[in-house]
């Protein structure tokens, strides 16, 4: 039995070392030696990235879009290491979403503006807005905020001093044509205009509704507004060059062309 004994232990020590060259070969792909993989929301998010995709190719960054029909899914598949980064959301609902589920997830610069709008099949200004007339904003903390803060940029209602990003409608202090403000899914709202005199609703979802802002808002943000979008990666690959290309091919003058020739205002570049 022990003449076998060596050959044996050096076949196993063998086997064990082409196991750890193997293991250890899977784990060195890193987004410097393969495509990035980015989520975006379907429309105006999934466009640019195939622009700045394009642009990135010039620096040597291959980048795989993947694209997703929802807000919560992309961080959900960053956090989880699905795809590399993200380009869906704008600061103050990143800070929301890291708050409250605790994602080590940061942002690394900001990408476009989409102004939120007020709109109406009902009334052709803010000043025609009724006593009483009802109000459709999103029901999501971070939106709904938004569209209050519009809401009192335009002089239709007034919040209490320290409500901030996060206003909710127990925050309004004054309302002296006392709206009704109903909260609802902020994709869903686009199709209830004709059933509310106003409502404020997110850029894509007008552009997806067929609404260009700039044409039929009957008010909207200006490009100081507060709600940069962003492009979002797991805290510890903040400082990987891949990410730096990214960024770079994002704030080019190629993209932002293509920003003010395709949107014609209602997404504005942010850098």
């Amino acid at each position: 039995m022990h003449k076998w004994t060596k050959p044996i232990a050096l076949a196993l020590a063998l086997l064990f070392t082409l196991g750890l060259v193997a293991g250890c070969g899977k784990q060195a792909a890193t987004p410097s030696d393969r495509p990035i993989k980015v989520g975006v929301t379907a429309g105006p998010h999934a466009e640019i990235m195939d622009v700045v995709k394009k642009v990135a190719e010039k620096d040597g960054l291959k980048i795989q879009v993947v694209e997703f029909n929802d807000y919560v899914q992309p961080n959900v598949a960053l956090s989880q290491g699905d795809i590399d980064a993200n380009s869906f959301q704008h600061q103050p609902y990143l800070d929301n979403m890291v708050a409250d589920r605790k994602y080590d997830i940061v942002s690394i610069a900001k990408t476009v503006i989409f102004p939120m709008g007020i709109y109406s099949k009902k009334v052709k200004s803010i000043a025609d807005v009724k006593q009483g007339a009802v109000v459709a904003i999103p029901n999501d903390p971070t939106n709904g905020g938004r569209a209050l803060l519009l809401l009192e940029k335009v002089g239709l209602i007034k919040l209490k001093p320290n409500a901030g990003l996060k206003a909710a409608v127990t925050d309004i202090a004054e309302n002296p044509k006392n709206i009704k403000i109903k909260e609802l899914d902020a994709a869903q709202i686009p199709r209830s205009l004709d059933d509310v005199d106003i409502a404020a609703i997110n850029t894509n979802y007008a552009m997806t509704a067929g609404l260009v802002p700039t044409r039929d808002a009957i008010a909207i943000e200006d490009a100081n507004s507060p709600y940069a979008n962003v492009i979002a990666v797991r805290t510890k690959d903040k400082d990987n060059p891949a990410f730096q290309k990214l960024v770079k091919a994002y704030q080019s003058e190629e993209v932002k062309k293509f920003i003010q020739e395709h949107f014609k205002g209602s997404v504005v570049a942010a850098w």
